[in-house]
């Protein structure tokens, strides 16, 4: 299968590619510069320069392609506080794929998150949101590719819980919670700390984008967790014990001060089940959990 990528060469791209090309695929990645381009080309995979703006050139690349795969978002936009400039550019990306798949009964494979889902209570695959707005705004480009099932197009959305960590991980909340942690000379968490974040490895997610592009009934909502929830404040007790700073409650009203953009998102209580998921792809992950990935000790060694 000839695929069409967006986000070739980003975090989950750079193993989706490779995982794609593992598998006999022939794959196409959207690079935004040469120095993208050439390292798609040193993978084996064929770029095409261009940008989540060029609806027309994406309509072009999901036309001449057997499948699309979407991971690419404005994420520099996300973390300058332009939430709502980033989630609109997603849904008209989404828009364009749909118009240039309809009736082609093609594949595509959009991306989520499962932060979307209700706080306290472990989520599911059948969890299906209405309300667009805040954090929970990206729901709607979900909705769309999903609805895109009745439109001929083989639509699935995959969604990714809050880390997805590894070797490959750069610019993560895991990354940024390091990085916040060296600059404070704290590894902070709220309240008691109990909250619950899901976690897969790059590795098993790429695996899951791979196999919903293959064979995905159309409609289907996947998680790519590996493990439903980890607490959050063993995650701030691990990088304070790598870093060697102390882990402790950040009082709510310093909340900003001390997370940035982040302290809206470090209180999510988030568990998820991805037990549908590895039922009907008959998937399971097999690499190290987050804990397990952090002792490793490759996020405190990265320049």
């Amino acid at each position: 299968m000839r695929v069409f990528v967006t986000g070739a060469t980003g975090h989950i791209g750079s193993a989706v590619v490779p995982e794609l090309l593992s598998a006999g695929h022939e794959v196409v990645g959207l690079a935004r510069s040469e120095a993208g381009a050439t390292a798609l080309k040193a993978l084996g995979a064929e770029a095409r320069l261009g940008d989540l703006d060029d609806l027309n050139g994406l309509r072009e690349a999901a036309t001449a392609a057997d499948g699309v795969i979407h991971l690419a978002f404005k994420h520099d936009a996300m973390r300058a506080g332009n939430y709502a400039a980033a989630v609109e550019a997603d849904r008209a990306v989404v828009r364009a794929f749909g118009e240039a798949l309809a009736g082609t009964g093609k594949p595509f494979v959009g991306t989520a998150g499962t932060a979307m889902l209700a706080s306290g209570r472990t989520g599911t695959e059948t969890d299906v949101l209405t309300d667009g707005q805040g954090l929970h705004a990206r729901v709607v480009a979900e909705n769309t590719a999903i609805q895109y099932a009745e439109r001929g197009i083989r639509s699935s959305v995959v969604r990714l819980p809050p880390v997805v960590h590894g070797t490959l991980d750069r610019e993560g909340f895991v990354p940024m919670l390091i990085a916040i942690a060296r600059a404070t000379g704290v590894s902070g968490y709220l309240g008691d700390g109990t909250n619950r974040w899901p976690a897969a490895h790059t590795l098993d997610a790429a695996h899951v984008y791979r196999l919903a592009l293959e064979q995905a009934p159309a409609g289907s909502r996947l998680h790519a967790v590996g493990e439903e929830g980890i607490q959050f404040r063993l995650i701030a007790e691990t990088i304070g014990h790598h870093l060697g700073v102390p882990a402790a409650a950040i009082p709510s009203g310093q909340a900003e001060s001390h997370f940035g953009f982040l302290a809206s998102i470090v209180p999510l209580d988030n568990p998820t089940s991805s037990a549908y998921t590895q039922k009907l792809l008959d998937w399971k992950p097999t690499h190290p959990g987050l804990i397990a990935d952090l002792d490793l000790g490759h996020y405190f060694t990265a320049a």
